[in-house]
């Protein structure tokens, strides 16, 4: 259980009785109840998400996926001429 040896439970167990002492039970069942709660929402979930792709898989043909335009880059357009180097101007 849970890879733990009946010493390491034991201890457990005395460490359970003394945070919880006479709420044990009750702790317990809440503990219980939080749990089916979660797996219920899991269930919930994994129900909710088997529908949706079910129902998108059907509904989307394979080929309909590529039919969309590409944005494509401008061209690029090198300039007329070679830009001149500038002269040094003697304002120093």
């Amino acid at each position: 259980m849970f890879g733990l040896g009946p010493m390491e439970l034991a201890i457990v167990g005395v460490i359970a009785v003394l945070l919880f002492g006479k709420r044990l039970p009750e702790v317990g069942r809440s503990m219980g109840k939080s749990i089916v709660e979660f797996k219920k929402g899991l269930r919930d979930i994994q129900n909710e998400v088997d529908v949706n792709s079910s129902t998108q898989s059907r509904s989307v043909p394979r080929n309909a996926i590529d039919d969309y335009d590409e944005p494509t880059a401008p061209k690029f357009e090198p300039p007329a001429r070679e830009p001149q180097p500038t002269q040094p101007s003697d304002k120093a």
